[in-house]
């Protein structure tokens, strides 16, 4: 026990519960998501965690091998009543002392570090489920953060929450870039690196002052599967672009096993179901170096992963559904474990206390744009689609089916209404899946299109301009303008006349192309050209490369760059821009010729020749 010493600076801490409290609470992966919530039971009850003594309990971090997914009490937390000590033999910051940052405000940010106890040369000991390790940390606008503290403090880290630190740094300076640190409260010399985040303007600011007058640059991406490739298109937009928010619409994680032992990948454990699982992939995808360099370029804005609100393709809560999982464990387990370990991971903010599990929210970035992050997932979703249960087509028409749940579509039209009405010149809107119509599969808006069809007569009706769709999902890249389905009398292809917006959708980062795994190049244009020819408001398709795509932002234009990754079999930047397209404030559609007339892969609807 030499190494559990007693902290003389913290001891009236510890003397104090409510002091201990504090310490806890100011670790927001304790209290997230369900904070203040009466029935928070996937929260850790931060008064019970300075009260009561859990530490022999079994918990959930052990090896899932076998597991019966029983819920054991630190499964919400652990103790530290007994023991007044804190540990100071030492931190490893992890995963190359990766730092996140996410969720900015125009005044405050979250940060988030790993800090795992290590063991002292020539000893095996570590700290047992009651004993804490506390971290400090240093905002600064001084990137040696020797000046100008913005904010400090400290906080507690245990077992109970896989040793992950998130906690909001306040009383920032708006539009402003910060430099932070964590460290050692015991021991100073344990510290991470130094990483780099920023806030957002204000409300108010005006749009040709935001980001200091010049445009503000959005990295997307989605669908991360570690067992298909490296993740090469997070270290491409790190090093290669001037990304300066970054936006993941999905599939960060894939539950799934996988074999990438070919191309050294393959994925540790089982099927995810226990939060032990959920820890282990997470840990696992954070060894990738362009993932790590993207985490640490800039903040992050996320939405929730796939399934429907009452299952997944391979898991729901009825008998033969729960048996699906290699646990045997329901749907419901599942999620409140993967939500468990999510807010663990990622520096995402608890929206609400009441609001089950809402992850829509909105971002005002000055007058420039709101950013509004829908939830066409997890929250109240119809079902869809899931491989074992595909009658989707026969209900997709059905007026009172709905892809965000009305509570969410309430929202959401509310929110482009009042954007519009506070002056802001655009409305980007990040969702999961893809908005305009292709006829591909009915686990998109195709099958919602009662729902699809009330978002577009919201915008028409109330006159809603530069309105510009981001989406996911597909595993392919499509750019059009977003109108009628398919209606020839009231849209012009060619011109576009007649749209109310743009849906940008991006391929994976390297999740198998929905044209054909590894498909090449030549075959899927082919492919293109057939979509691009059968779907009236789709101007551009390309489906073999895997990537991401930037929007680059300013009053008066909106710069979309699609990025090809060349080889994703090793880690690499070998990557191009694929295509690039622009759309005018005021305009609601591509501007003409659609992406210059040219791209350098997949195909354009009029290849170039019309549309001017």
């Amino acid at each position: 026990m030499y190494l559990l010493v007693l902290i003389l600076p913290l001891i009236n801490y510890f003397a104090s519960c409510k002091a201990n409290v504090n310490l806890l609470d100011r670790n927001l992966a304790y209290s997230s998501p369900f904070a203040g919530h009466s029935q928070a039971c996937s929260a850790i009850d931060t008064n019970e965690l300075a009260k009561k003594h859990t530490a022999h309990s079994r918990r959930q971090t052990e090896d899932a091998t076998g597991f019966l997914d029983e819920h054991y009490p630190t499964f919400y937390g652990g103790d530290f009543s007994n023991s007044p000590t804190i540990w100071s033999g030492g931190l490893n910051f992890t995963h190359s002392g990766m730092l996140l940052l996410g969720d900015p405000f125009n005044t405050s940010v979250l940060l988030w570090t790993r800090a795992v106890p290590v063991s002292p040369p020539g000893t095996t000991e570590l700290p047992d489920q009651s004993v804490p390790a506390c971290l400090s940390f240093n905002i600064s606008t001084s990137p040696d953060l020797q000046g100008n503290i913005a904010d400090s403090g400290e906080a507690f880290t245990s077992y109970d929450v896989d040793w992950t630190l998130k906690v909001e740094a306040t009383n920032l300076t708006p539009d402003t870039k910060y430099f932070f640190q964590f460290s050692d409260c015991t021991n100073s010399s344990y510290v991470s690196p130094i990483g780099t985040t920023r806030t957002l303007p204000s409300s108010d600011t005006p749009a040709n002052e935001v980001n200091g007058g010049s445009p503000l640059t959005l990295a997307v991406f989605s669908c991360s599967q570690y067992q298909a490739g490296w993740f090469n298109a997070y270290g491409y937009a790190a090093h290669n672009t001037s990304a300066e928010i970054f936006l993941h619409l999905g599939d960060y994680i894939y539950e799934s096993l996988g074999n990438g032992a070919s191309i050294g990948r393959q994925t540790a454990g089982r099927e995810l179901a226990t939060v032990h699982d959920y820890r282990q992939r997470l840990n696992q995808y954070r060894t990738d170096e362009g993932l790590l360099a993207a985490h640490q370029s800039g903040p992050w804005i996320t939405v929730a992963d796939q399934s429907w609100k009452a299952g997944t393709a391979d898991s729901n809560d009825s008998a033969i559904g729960c048996e699906f999982s290699p646990s045997g464990a329901c749907f419901t387990d599942r999620k409140l474990a993967a939500v468990r370990a999510y807010h663990e991971w990622l520096p995402i903010r608890q929206v609400t206390v009441d609001d089950k599990l809402r992850i829509w929210r909105n971002f005002e970035i000055g007058k420039l744009l709101d950013l509004t992050m829908l939830d066409t997932r997890q929250y109240d979703r119809d079902i869809t689609d899931l491989y074992y249960n595909t009658v989707i087509n026969t209900l997709a028409a059905f007026p009172n089916r709905s892809l965000m749940g009305f509570e969410q579509e309430k929202w959401f039209f509310n929110t482009l209404s009042e954007s519009q009405n506070r002056g802001a010149i655009w409305r980007v809107v990040g969702q999961q899946i893809v908005f305009t119509q292709l006829n591909e599969s009915g686990d998109a808006w195709d099958g919602y299109r009662a729902n699809r069809e009330r978002v577009l007569n919201y915008l028409y009706e109330n006159n809603i301009n530069n309105t510009i769709v981001l989406s996911g999902d597909s595993h392919a890249n499509w750019v059009s303008d977003l109108a009628h389905p398919n209606d020839s009398t009231t849209y012009n292809p060619l011109t576009g006349q007649g749209a109310i917006g743009v849906e940008f959708a991006g391929t994976a980062v390297t999740s198998g192309s929905s044209f054909g795994t590894n498909i090449a190049p030549a075959a899927a244009d082919v492919k293109s050209l057939e979509y691009v020819a059968a779907n009236l408001d789709l101007q551009w398709s390309e489906g073999s490369y895997r990537g991401f795509f930037t929007l680059t932002i300013d009053p008066d234009t909106l710069n979309a760059t699609y990025y090809a990754m060349r080889n994703i079999t090793f880690a690499n930047l070998n990557g191009f821009s694929s295509a690039q397209f622009v759309v005018n404030s005021g305009e609601n559609r591509l501007s003409r010729p659609v992406a210059g007339g040219s791209t350098l892969a997949g195909a354009l609807k009029f290849n170039g020749t019309q549309g001017h």
